[in-house]
């Protein structure tokens, strides 16, 4: 690379450089700042970029990630390999607090470890090196605070010692207050005086007329010459007391901490590796926070030169427009294998040399192991060498002009460059007279293209622009220019050269017409109208780029309602499942209030003993309660109408698979019903169906013929239909057990269920059977009893003996 110390401040990454300094968290991650280096390594690159892509990871997250308390201890810890030396105690609290952290990263990092791998493999990598220190930290806990005091249960002799300080400091205390009392008293010192220390001694400031008044040594006077600091002769012993104690305490202190050192000296190198790895940590945290403030992503990295960008941008540039309220401009650029080498053309200050540095940058940061501030599906390729050739590079030392000195860099390029090389120069063939300035640096991009390197080169020259539309190789591009605003629009469009504008802004600025139009004259016509040419082609181009722009944003617009009927016809199925279920639901609701009517008619028949006027009232009630589950023309009740139906659906219920009307005889369900009946009359579209002792009419197309048998226990001719078959009636006759538990059940449940079994007891002659009620508030048990009262085939009932349940239960005597 030609120039380094100069490179990276002429494409901007010196600042790059300092602006990730300062997101570093201590001297560690700085020192790493410092060394960080160009390299043309696939896998070294590899590595950094997605460590620093996990690291985005971890902060995207949430996780709190464990780098707070980092700091550069190491000059502390190297300054204790020489025995008998000790590292203070408020220098030993920050190696605490970094030895706390390594600990802490080395836990994080374990717990993002799985039985397949880690979550994050290329920081773990580096995090797996860590070497946590336990031991020594307990050590230092057991001795330092948390404000880098040494405590005084470090040792039992520090213990003794400022116990002995604090009862002397409180003896002195006490006696300079009596001191001090005197003194006021005598009027020799104000009311409000207090003491002070001098040389670590406790004194009384005093008027120097006074100062013979109160017996002491004096050990100092003011500045001024006012008050004279006296140490009261009471006190001198205990002050002298104090002043052991303190170098006591001083001594015992240096012990501790030596006997510290001692047990960190072994240990030294591993702590300072450690440290070390954890200042790694620290540079990479930082660049993660550097790529989220640009916008910067993990692009695809390819091993060959490859640039194929999109979004890409300069991000010292980008966040300076950003503070001052701007957007930038991205720059998308292709340089492929049969497009090597991109030559810019355009006006000045259109920004062609932004662009070249913009290339320079992101390449040079992705090759330095930092996210580029691109889009991630881009592809970056690795170069052994990136050569630049931007500014001044005159020097009055070496006797170079500026043109020289573009000609020392070419020389050094065509000697140097080759197919993995990425060339930028700005200005190409400037600095002399044009005609063989461009002759020379058309040859030089010929022996560039000859070579494969691939490049981005600047120039105002045409027949570059021409060399560059006629050769495989090359391509020209542009940056673009708003002929209506006379201003550049920073933007740059490849496949087609750009025009200088040189006349447009002469005419902006307000030069002279006169002048313009000599000049038009001196390059001819020719020259003026390529240029006219050059800006036709470049306006059509944004013609169609805003034509093909308006199409993808209305296909767009399409996308997006053809997605949102979709989603809306998903939401409508949805709801209109969740609408069948809720009918279901109310149905089954509703259902089981009918079958609760209808086994109370039967419990209230059967209480009448067949009494004709009570029954008939119990099957009008009953008549009733069902007619309210129909509307007046007999279909279903309006809830039960909450789920549309297809019109798979719409079959009649009337008709079975083999669409036979339903016939007197047929077993059949009421729509929505479990109960079994059977048709006894059809009467046009209104049928006769018997459910168990119940006979009701209802619509025929509410009917739908079953293969199940009707309710058992009933005849024919008494309206009442067989519930199961001999063979069903012995399968039930065996599984048949002497008692019911109807606890928790409501009372209509209970009523319903012991109905059935009652029945079933007094058919197969059960004799005696138990009923599980419980006792709670008494009302179930009255109610059950007041059912058995109406059964024919009970004999008698009572409690069950209180051994075995007492009144929770009942048994019943059958005939």
């Amino acid at each position: 690379m030609i120039y380094p110390d100069s490179f990276e401040n002429k494409i901007g990454f010196n600042t790059v450089r300092g602006l990730l300094k300062e997101k570093c968290l201590s001297t560690l991650g700085t020192a790493f700042c410092d060394d960080m280096c160009f390299s043309a390594d696939f896998d070294v690159v590899k590595h950094k970029l997605n460590s620093t892509s996990e690291m985005v990871e971890i902060i995207d997250s949430g996780d709190d990630f464990p780098l707070s308390g980092l700091h550069d201890v190491s000059r502390h810890i190297a300054s204790i390999r020489i025995p008998g030396t000790f590292i203070s105690a408020p220098d030993l609290l920050q190696v605490r607090q970094s030895l706390g952290t390594v600990a802490e990263l080395s836990r994080f990092f374990s717990s993002k470890r799985e039985e397949n791998g880690s979550q994050y493999p290329h920081l773990d990598s580096v995090a797996s090196r860590l070497e946590p220190f336990p031991e020594i930290i307990s050590l230092i806990d057991r001795v330092i605070d948390r404000f880098g005091n040494v405590k005084d249960n470090a040792s039992a002799e520090l213990r003794d010692i400022r116990s002995q300080l604090s009862s002397t400091s409180g003896a002195i205390n006490s006696m300079m207050r009596k001191v001090i009392a005197r003194a006021v008293q005598s009027g020799y010192i104000e009311a409000d005086t207090t003491p002070s220390m001098r040389d670590g001694r406790l004194v009384i400031p005093v008027a120097p007329m006074n100062k013979r008044r109160i017996n002491g040594i004096v050990h100092d006077e003011s500045a001024s010459g006012k008050t004279i600091y006296i140490e009261p002769a009471e006190i001198v012993e205990a002050n002298n007391r104090i002043r052991e104690l303190q170098m006591e305490e001083r001594r015992e202190i240096t012990r501790i901490l030596m006997s510290i050192a001692d047990d960190l000296r072994p240990h030294a190198d591993d702590i300072l590796s450690s440290l070390t790895i954890v200042g790694e940590i620290d540079f990479i945290h930082a660049k993660a926070l550097f790529a989220r403030e640009i916008g910067a992503n993990l692009p695809v990295l390819e091993k060959e030169p490859e640039i194929e960008w999109y979004h890409a941008t300069h991000p010292v540039l980008l966040l300076s427009l950003r503070r001052q309220g701007k957007e930038i401009v991205p720059l998308d650029i292709t340089l492929s294998g049969t497009n090597r080498i991109l030559i810019i053309s355009g006006p000045n200050a259109g920004g062609k040399s932004v662009c070249l540095k913009t290339v320079g940058i992101v390449q040079y940061m992705a090759q330095c192991g930092m996210l580029p501030p691109l889009y991630e599906n881009s592809h970056v390729g690795i170069f052994d060498d990136i050569f630049v050739d931007i500014g001044d590079d005159q020097s009055i030392e070496d006797d170079l002009s500026t043109y020289s000195s573009h000609l020392r860099n070419m020389k050094y390029f065509l000697a140097k460059g080759k197919q993995s090389t990425l060339i930028l120069i700005d200005e190409f063939g400037a600095g002399t007279e044009p005609q063989i300035g461009g002759a020379i640096a058309q040859a030089i991009l010929k022996q560039f293209n000859d070579k494969h390197i691939r490049g981005v080169i600047t120039t105002h020259f045409q027949n570059l622009k021409h060399f560059a539309e006629d050769t495989d190789g090359l391509i020209n591009g542009s940056m673009l220019y708003d002929r209506h605003l006379m201003q550049p629009m920073f933007k740059l469009s490849i496949g087609n050269p750009g025009s200088s504008f040189a006349v447009e802004i002469a005419r902006k600025i307000g030069l002279p017409e006169v002048i313009i139009t000599d000049a038009e004259q001196i390059v001819g016509s020719d020259y003026i109208n390529m240029d006219k040419y050059l800006l036709d082609i470049a306006r059509d181009k944004r013609y169609w780029e805003n034509k093909r722009m308006s199409i993808r944003q209305k296909e767009k617009k399409i996308d997006e309602r053809l997605a949102q009927y979709e989603e809306d016809a998903t939401q409508l199925r949805e709801k209109r499942r969740e609408i069948i279920n809720e009918a279901k639901e109310e149905a089954r609701r509703i259902l089981e209030g009918s079958n609760a009517s209808i086994e109370r008619t039967i419990h209230d028949i059967k209480r009448a003993q067949a009494d004709k006027e009570k029954t008939l009232e119990a099957r009008k009630k009953l008549q009733e309660a069902i007619e309210h589950l129909l509307d007046d023309n007999g279909n279903e009740h309006p809830l039960l109408k909450k789920a549309p139906k297809s019109k798979k659906e719409k079959v009649k219920a009337s008709r079975n698979s083999d669409d036979r009307p339903i016939a007197v005889g047929d077993n059949v369900k009421l729509d929505g019903q479990g109960t079994v009946g059977e048709v006894l009359e059809i009467e046009g579209k209104n049928a006769t169906v018997a459910f168990g002792a119940i006979k009701t009419r209802v619509k025929t197309d509410r009917l739908k013929r079953t293969l199940a048998q009707a309710q058992s226990g009933a005849k024919a001719n008494a309206s009442i239909v067989s519930g199961a078959t001999s063979d069903s009636q012995r399968a039930r006759q065996l599984n048949f057990k002497q008692e019911i538990d109807v606890r928790g059940m409501r009372v209509d449940e209970a009523v319903q269920a012991l109905t059935y079994y009652i029945d079933d007891a007094i058919r197969f002659n059960a004799g005696k059977v138990r009923i599980l009620h419980g006792t709670g508030t008494g009302a179930l048990r009255q109610y059950l009893r007041q059912y058995l009262d109406t059964v024919p085939g009970v004999k008698s009932y009572y409690d069950e003996h209180v051994q075995f349940g007492g009144a929770g239960i009942t048994i019943v005597d059958l005939e």
